[in-house]
C-alpha cells in the first residue's frame, strides 16, 4: 500500500467538504456567466445556429483530449489538475472580460474561449470524480455523488436571478468580475485539502505503459466489461435527443417571451431548485439499492415530465414545473450512474477510464449541435410559423408561432428519450450490470488472497 506522508491539511469527508464547497462557489459564478453569454448571443442574432456553435466550440475539444486528459490525471497529482483547470476557465474569463471592456468582443471571440475551456475541462471532471474515490468510503459514495449534483443544481438557483438581476447594472462586464473571483475562491480551497494518492491495484498494473498505450487503456477497460459500454450507450443515444433540445431552450423561451430575460431566469432558477431537492434527496437517500434503476427510470422520467412537458408549455409556469421535473431527475440520473463506476473501477485507473467513459457519453454530442441548426432556423421554426406546412397538425399540441417549431423539438426528442431508458430493461448486460461486474476492492483482496497462497 502506498505510504500517505502526514498532513495537516484536511482529508477524508471533511476534505471533501472543503473541495465541494469550493467547487460549488465556482459552479455559481460559471453558471451566471452561462446565463448572460447565450442573452448576450441572441440578442445579436436572434437565431439558434450561434448558440449551437458556441456549444460545439466547448464539445469538440473536450472529446477529442479526453482520452489524453485521462492519462495525465492518472500520472499526476489530481488536486493540481483540478487547481491546473479552474486556472485556465478563469483566464480566458479575464480575457473574456478585457475585450469588453475594450468593447471590441466578437461572437467568434467566445467560441474561442469556449474551446479552450473545453479543453481544459478534459482534465477537471475525471479529476475531481476519482477523488472523491480515494477521499471517501464507498458506502458514502451515492451521497457525495447526491451533494456533487446539489452544487450544480444549487448553483443554477442564483445564478440566473442574481445574473438576470445584475445585468441591467453592472453589465456583462461585472458579471465575468464575479466570475472571476469564484475561480479564485475554487483554488484557494484546493489549497487546504489533501487528497491521497490511489493504491497501486492489479487493473492499475495491467494498464502501465507508454503513455498512448495508457490513453487506450480506457477504451480497452470498458470494451471488455459490457454492462460498463451499455449503461454508456444509454447515455450516448440519450444525450443526442437532449442535447438537440436543449441547445435550444434559450431561444424557445426567449422567443415566446418577446426576449424577456427575467422570465427565462425563473425557468432556470426553478430547474435548478428541482436540482437541489433532487441533489438533497440523493445526499440524504444514497440512491436506490439497485441503482441501475435510477439511472434507467431517471431517463424515462426526465424525458417526459421534463423534456416533452417543456415543449407543450406555452406559458412561463408550465416551463417552470418541466424545468423543476426535469432537473430534480438529473442528480438521480447522474449520481446512480457515477456511484456504479466508481465501485466498479479501480482507482488508480478511473482517469483513464472516467474520461473514455464520457467520450462515449458524449461523443455524439457535436453531431446534435449541427442538426440542430437546420432543425430549428430551417425546417421546425418555420414550418410552425403563420403557413407552415406543420402548423395545421401540432398547433393543438404545442401552438404556433416563434418558439413552437423548437417545442415540437422538445416534446419529440423528450418521448425519444424516454424510450432510450426503457430499452436499458431489455438488455440483461445492463439491467444486472451490478450483478455482473464486482466491486474493484473485492477484486484487490481476490488477487491480495491469491498471492498469499
Amino acid at each position: 500500500m502506498t505510504q500517505q506522508t502526514p498532513t495537516t491539511k484536511s482529508t477524508g469527508m471533511k476534505g471533501f467538504l472543503v473541495m465541494w464547497a469550493g467547487q460549488f462557489v465556482s459552479l455559481l459564478g460559471s453558471a451566471m456567466t452561462g446565463f448572460a453569454i447565450p442573452i448576450y448571443i441572441f440578442g445579436k442574432t436572434e437565431r439558434v445556429q450561434e448558440l449551437a456553435l458556441l456549444g460545439l466550440a466547448f464539445m469538440l475539444p473536450l472529446i477529442l483530449f479526453s482520452p489524453i486528459a485521462g492519462t495525465i490525471v492518472d500520472r499526476n497529482s489530481r488536486k493540481k489538475m483540478m487547481i491546473l483547470s479552474d486556472l485556465a476557465a478563469g483566464v480566458t474569463t479575464i480575457v473574456v472580460l478585457l475585450l469588453v471592456r475594450a468593447d471590441v468582443l466578437e461572437i467568434w471571440h467566445l467560441y474561442i474561449t469556449n474551446a479552450i475551456n473545453g479543453a481544459f475541462q478534459t482534465l477537471q471532471w475525471p479529476a475531481y470524480s476519482a477523488s472523491i474515490s480515494v477521499m471517501i468510503p464507498k458506502e458514502q459514495y451515492g451521497r457525495a455523488n447526491g451533494l456533487v449534483m446539489l452544487a450544480e443544481s444549487g448553483s443554477n438557483i442564483f445564478a440566473p436571478v442574481m445574473a438576470g438581476a445584475l445585468l441591467g447594472f453592472i453589465g456583462l462586464q461585472g458579471i465575468l468580475f464575479i466570475d472571476i473571483i469564484t475561480f479564485i475562491f475554487a483554488v484557494t480551497t484546493l489549497l487546504f485539502i489533501h487528497i491521497p494518492d490511489p493504491t497501486r491495484t492489479v487493473e492499475g498494473q495491467k494498464g502501465q505503459g507508454s503513455f498512448w498505450r495508457e490513453s487506450i487503456y480506457g477504451f480497452q477497460y470498458i470494451w471488455q466489461r459490457p454492462s460498463l459500454l451499455g449503461l454508456q450507450l444509454v447515455f450516448f443515444v440519450g444525450n443526442f435527443f437532449a442535447t438537440l433540445a436543449f441547445t435550444a431552450m434559450a431561444a424557445m423561451i426567449l422567443y415566446r417571451t418577446n426576449q424577456n430575460a427575467q422570465i427565462f431566469a425563473w425557468i432556470m432558477s426553478a430547474g435548478a431548485v428541482g436540482g437541489v431537492v433532487g441533489g438533497a434527496l440523493m445526499s440524504a437517500w444514497g440512491g436506490p439499492k439497485r441503482r441501475v434503476h435510477g439511472v434507467l427510470l431517471g431517463w424515462v422520467f426526465s424525458g417526459t415530465l421534463g423534456m416533452a412537458l417543456l415543449g407543450i408549455g406555452r406559458v412561463w409556469p408550465v416551463w417552470a414545473a418541466a424545468a423543476f421535473f426535469g432537473n430534480m431527475l438529473t442528480p438521480l440520473i447522474n449520481g446512480s450512474n457515477q456511484a456504479i463506476w466508481q465501485a466498479k473501477v479501480a482507482p488508480d485507473v478511473q482517469g483513464r477510464v472516467f474520461s473514455v467513459r464520457r467520450v462515449i457519453a458524449w461523443a455524439v454530442i457535436p453531431l446534435a449541435n449541427l442538426l440542430v441548426i437546420p432543425l430549428t432556423d430551417g425546417w421546425l421554426e418555420p414550418a410552425m410559423r403563420a403557413g407552415g406546412s406543420l402548423v395545421s397538425t401540432f398547433s393543438w399540441l404545442v401552438g404556433s408561432g416563434p418558439g413552437a417549431g423548437i417545442g415540437l423539438l422538445f416534446v419529440a426528442t423528450g418521448l425519444t428519450s424516454a424510450l432510450v431508458g426503457l430499452s436499458g430493461y431489455l438488455f440483461p448486460v445492463i439491467r444486472n450490470a451490478e450483478a455482473l461486474l464486482p466491486d474493484h476492492d473485492e477484486m484487490e483482496r481476490v488477487a491480495e488472497t491469491a498471492v498469499a497462497i
